[in-house]
């Protein structure tokens, strides 16, 4: 029987003390569970849960709601401080279901065999590699620090190294207990991850996990039982802070088995709770490199890997290419997966200045679905149009769909005008444009103000903005 991930404030209601306290910060027990469920609040937020006094009362209830709201992939925290991570985390299968939680962290490589100014070069690379898109900034979460020499004493240093050059947090790559072991003296204060634990060396690589209290990957490839065996061995060992790497293979028949492990574990985990064998699973898109030494292919592919275990279920990668043409498609569908579809991307409603504007400055009008406002932003920059933005609240809600289901209407533009604090009479030119999909409030608009401020009709597409501006601006008197 398939078991389904609890949704319903109702049912975690009855775990709750149901005194509406507000201690909280909610009017509600009921508001409380929801947020819960939602992940916007945590369970230590419940005082009276956790009094001493409470205890024989409420004792029985808070042991129930821990196991209820645990999530079904098990969550694993990798570095320390603001830079920590959560790596699994999940609740469901698909993404419709409910939402994805915790988007799987990239982790570029570096090698001991690196020279130290290419070795800084690139950690500084990875460090500093930011895109902007739609109103977030996207970046590479770790290094991964692989030895590729077996000296322990070479792995130690690279380490110190990338350390000294990044706060990021760190993957240690090695089959051998020792290297793991050099590396883990420099580093274990930052509890990094270390990769990996195999059917060699699992009793070693789990006593260095044990005394530095690092998380560690369980590598077992093309064997799910193998890898359950050893999970379950760790699990008794007091180990649980465990990754999974079923295995990644770069192309081939074996690649279609790599997927559908993956499928299997976020299966397992999320339908079937399968508890003991819950755990955050690892991709490894760098193994496309062992198909082909031409570095656009080999980048290219990498790239169709990365996005593939994205959308599959990989909690956790490491990769290699840093091309721009590797990277950002792989950062914008890793974002647009893990966007809440329950909730609009949206931007903050008001009056932003798009360069430097002035009181002769065109005022345009958009709605806060945050892909329309950062796309008319950038076509106003990149033509270094000089002007102020308004975004009207429509519950991030797109130009054609707000006017058609009456998120934005003349009255709420008007509304959003004066609350932006826009007086048009400190203007030279007394008007505003419309985008060209709201056309048709352009004569209630000039009614409602009387005719004292003129609604221009703009384009519907926004890049043919400059065209527009060249005939239609300034307006005509």
């Amino acid at each position: 029987m398939i078991a389904l991930k609890e949704s319903s404030p109702l049912n975690l209601y009855k775990f709750l003390p149901q005194t509406n306290c507000g201690e909280c910060g909610e009017q509600t027990c009921m508001a409380f569970a929801a947020g819960l469920i939602a992940r916007e609040r945590a369970i230590e937020e419940c005082k009276p849960l956790f009094e001493e006094k409470n205890q024989k009362k409420y004792g029985k209830k808070l042991a129930s709601l821990k196991e209820v709201i645990a999530p079904e992939v098990a969550l694993v925290y990798v570095g320390t401080g603001d830079r920590q991570l959560k790596v699994g985390g999940e609740d469901v299968m698909y993404r419709h279901q409910m939402t994805f939680f915790n988007k799987p962290p990239f982790a570029y490589d570096v090698t001991d065999a690196m020279n130290e100014a290419d070795l800084v070069e690139r950690v500084k690379l990875i460090d500093t590699w930011r895109k902007f898109y739609i109103g977030n900034w996207e970046e590479v979460e770790m290094v991964a620090v692989r030895s590729v020499t077996g000296d322990a004493d070479k792995f130690a240093k690279c380490v110190k190294k990338v350390m000294e050059n990044t706060e990021k947090p760190l993957i240690l790559c090695s089959f051998d207990p020792k290297v793991l072991k050099a590396g883990l003296e420099v580093s274990a204060a930052k509890r990094p991850l270390i990769y990996a634990a195999t059917k060699d060396n699992w009793k070693e690589v789990a006593q260095l996990a044990y005394d530095y209290k690092v998380p560690v990957t369980l590598s077992v490839p093309f064997d799910l039982d193998g890898l359950k065996s050893m999970a379950l061995t760790f699990k008794e060992m007091g180990l649980e802070d465990l990754v999974l790497d079923p295995g990644t293979a770069p192309n081939g028949e074996k690649l279609q088995e790599s997927l559908q492990n993956f499928i299997k574990l976020r299966r397992a985990a999320t339908e079937e709770g399968q508890k003991d064998f819950n755990y955050p699973v690892m991709a490894l898109p760098i193994n496309a490199w062992m198909t082909s030494e031409d570095p656009v292919r080999g980048a290219y592919w990498e790239s169709v890997l990365a996005a593939t275990f994205v959308i599959r279920g990989a909690d956790i990668m490491i990769r290699h290419s840093m091309e721009p043409h590797s990277v950002m498609p792989d950062m914008h569908l890793r974002f647009n997966i893990y966007t809440d579809p329950r909730t609009p991307v949206q931007v903050k409603p008001g009056l932003n200045k798009v360069g430097n504007p002035t009181e002769d400055s065109p005022i345009f009008l958009t709605t806060n679905f945050a892909l329309t406002y950062y796309t008319v932003e950038s076509d106003l920059a990149s033509n270094n149009i000089d002007s102020y933005l308004l975004a009207v609240n429509t519950d991030g809600i797109g130009v054609q769909a707000s006017v058609a289901g009456g998120q934005i209407t003349p009255s709420k533009i008007k509304d959003a005008f004066a609350e932006a604090g826009v007086d048009f009479e400190k203007t030279s030119h007394k008007s505003f444009i419309l985008p060209g999909m709201a056309a048709k409030f352009s004569g209630e608009l000039e009614d409602l103000y009387q005719f004292k401020v003129k609604a221009l009709v703009g384009p519907e597409d926004s890049g043919r903005i400059p065209g527009w501006m060249e005939k239609q601006w300034p307006p005509k008197k």
